[in-house]
């Protein structure tokens, strides 16, 4: 497996291709049209199920027959060709579920249609007459059709129309300008991309978001279409992937953070797109090495399983990880990062000399303005943690449930966000939130960004501020965001986290609202990182709420408040990686307007806020500003001057 100083060969590449194209085919239907791998069938139903299986497999099949230049891969071109035609004829049984039919498959039909033109002469060349026609009545439908969401799903229109047009099937060039003016409406500072109107920021930037634009202007007939638009598209793919590649784990694990999870090393894919589109600031030696981390990391945690196969969950299976809509094919969107091996074994990227990680070369410090994060990692320990401070996934001005993907303060490359039912109402771990007398505790979506940014001596910062309410929930589908529901506000809370290392002083401030309640009769409740495993954890809540579970040691606690109670909370199936799920937390009384503080750590080495100096955290308001002063466990002293609240 890739080490800083190794990497996978192409042939490592495609053995592990095989390995996954085996599993799932062995789970096609008689006619080929459908693959279904085992299991509980999707919230869409088993025809959905059985579409995405195909279509999500083809992905890495084309990637294969592209890669190989059709030569040796025989099997796969009669296999794919077979599914085709069933797919597409209509008195067949295990024929595709129609555009026209369920929504999902506008998002399949993307996949076959790039794979359709990828493979163009090894399959689409060779159907017969009937069976093109047939392919070309069933794309047909996304013409014209504006029910599309206005999210990463503009490109499936995108995509599918391309490929008719270089057909002589119909589309739209109205269609086409609306959709890319849809994804320039949605590109933010620094090559970020929103899935959407919402603050939406998640692995869909990387392997959806950037990953269609280069694919299409590579398309047969797309030139023409894309040729004025490809270097805005590369320059902020560039400027991107010099955040990805830093958002890396020392294990290779990818941020555990934001919506489909389950597609894994899908996360390698803006890596490989780098590498198509030439991108000026990463080598393709340090980007084919950085999609080699994030595959490997789960080649070497049981993805695919025994069978060949992968499940809904991040390691091993775990459905609770999946959307609603998700079923037992579903995962293998994962096949984008494979998207390497559609290069031939003779492109310059194969021999280019693998470069290690950002964290293999020493601590990451950066800050990123558009999601509003802080990464900090740490070579010590190989993590890389996320401070967010402009990422909820919800419309500004909204008041909703904080969804536990999106909304929490924390995330990183070896902790997941709690995900069990209560999770979605009761925020717990990397939180602040307000209790109630009747044990209700407020929300922060929709947040608002103050800012985000490095402020030297090794530190850096980022705020928020947002009403802070409680919600009476209603049923809400399950597709990442957080519940909705009648909202109650109690008060303002704005929140200040000042980074250094594995450290994050959090500095916290309860505001009154005219008509509120009065706030000093609440509970402030900060939570702090969530670890899990396999055991029970060994817990001390003497000086400080600590938990370790295997290396890792999550720590919070309070700074001069002696009104401070520390907790830890244990959860069982609540967490992708362990049966157990622990989070330290402290509570304390509520001083309105005055600034609470706390210390959060989490540590893979051992160090730990116990076992070095007491830290002290001072701020101090001032015109418009805030001092922060803080005297780090090691005895390093740093002050700042930072807004206050939004200008």
């Amino acid at each position: 497996m890739p080490t800083p100083a190794t990497d996978w060969t192409r042939n490592d590449w495609a053995a592990f291709a095989d390995r996954l194209l085996a599993g799932s085919m062995a789970h096609a239907s008689p006619g080929r049209g459908r693959i279904t791998p085992p299991g509980a069938e999707g919230g869409y139903g088993r025809d959905v199920d059985g579409l995405e299986g195909f279509a999500r497999t083809f992905l890495l099949a084309g990637f294969r027959i592209a890669g190989e230049r059709g030569e040796g891969v025989d099997h796969l071109i009669d296999f794919f060709s077979q599914g085709i035609r069933t797919g597409v004829d209509p008195d067949a049984p295990d024929r595709w579920v129609r555009i026209d039919e369920h929504g999902q498959a506008k998002v399949e039909a993307a996949s076959l249609a790039l794979m359709l033109d990828l493979t163009r002469e090894w399959i689409w060349d060779r159907l017969d007459a009937q069976t093109q026609r047939r392919v070309i009545d069933y794309l047909s439908p996304v013409v014209g059709d504006d029910t599309y969401p206005k999210t990463n799903w503009l490109w499936f229109r995108v995509v599918v129309q391309t490929f008719l047009r270089s057909v002589g099937g119909p589309w739209s060039q109205a269609d086409i300008d609306a959709d890319l003016a849809l994804h320039d409406a949605l590109v933010r500072e620094g090559g970020w991309i929103s899935d959407g109107v919402e603050r939406a920021f998640d692995h869909y930037v990387g392997w959806a978001l950037h990953l269609y634009p280069v694919l299409w202007s590579r398309m047969r007939g797309a030139a023409e279409l894309a040729a004025d638009r490809l270097p805005g598209y590369v320059a902020n793919l560039d400027r991107f992937l010099q955040d990805a590649i830093a958002l890396i784990g020392g294990d290779g694990s990818p941020l555990i953070q934001g919506r489909s999870l389950v597609y894994r090393f899908a996360a390698a894919a803006p890596f490989w797109v780098g590498v198509i589109a030439e991108v000026p600031s990463l080598s393709p030696g340090a980007l084919r090495h950085a999609a080699a981390r994030i595959v490997s990391h789960f080649a070497q945690h049981g993805a695919p399983d025994e069978r060949d196969l992968l499940t809904l969950g991040w390691h091993g299976e775990w459905r609770q990880l999946a959307q609603s809509y998700s079923g037992t094919a579903s995962p293998y969107w994962a096949a984008k990062g494979l998207l390497g091996l559609a290069l031939p074994a003779d492109h310059p990227v194969w021999a280019a000399p693998a470069e290690p990680l950002p964290i293999d070369r020493g601590d990451v410090l950066r800050a990123i303005a558009a999601p509003g994060w802080v990464v900090s990692g740490t070579a010590a320990d190989g993590i890389v943690r996320v401070y967010n401070h402009g990422t909820d996934k919800a419309r500004a001005g909204s008041l909703g449930g904080d969804s536990p993907l999106y909304a929490r303060i924390g995330y990183s490359t070896a902790t997941a966000p709690l995900l069990d039912e209560r999770a979605w109402t009761d925020p717990l771990e990397h939180s602040v939130v307000l209790v109630d007398d009747d044990d209700q505790p407020t929300h922060r979506s929709a947040l608002e960004l103050i800012g985000a940014r490095v402020l030297g001596d090794g530190t850096a910062w980022a705020a928020s501020t947002w009403l802070a309410h409680t919600l009476s929930a209603k049923p809400t589908p399950r597709h990442g965001q957080g519940l909705a529901g009648d909202a109650t506000v109690l008060a303002r809370i704005t929140t200040h986290s000042v980074v250094r290392g594995l450290w994050e002083a959090r500095i916290i401030r309860v505001d009154p609202i005219e008509q509120g309640p009065e706030i000093d009769e609440l509970t402030l409740r900060i939570g702090g990182w969530p670890v899990a495993g396999d055991r029970p954890f060994a817990q001390n809540v003497e000086h400080a709420a600590r938990v370790a579970a295997g290396e890792l040691t999550s720590i919070i606690r309070t700074i001069g408040d002696d009104s401070v109670e520390p907790l830890v909370e244990t959860r069982l199936d609540a967490s992708p990686l362990g049966a157990f799920a622990a989070v330290p937390y402290v509570e304390v009384d509520v001083d309105p307007g005055a600034w609470h503080t706390a210390f959060v750590e989490l540590a893979r080495t051992g160090e730990a806020v116990s076992d070095l100096g007491l830290p002290t955290i001072a701020a101090t308001d001032g015109s418009g500003d805030l001092r922060l002063d803080v005297t780090w466990p090691d005895g390093i002293r740093t002050s700042s001057s930072v807004p206050a609240s939004p200008r």
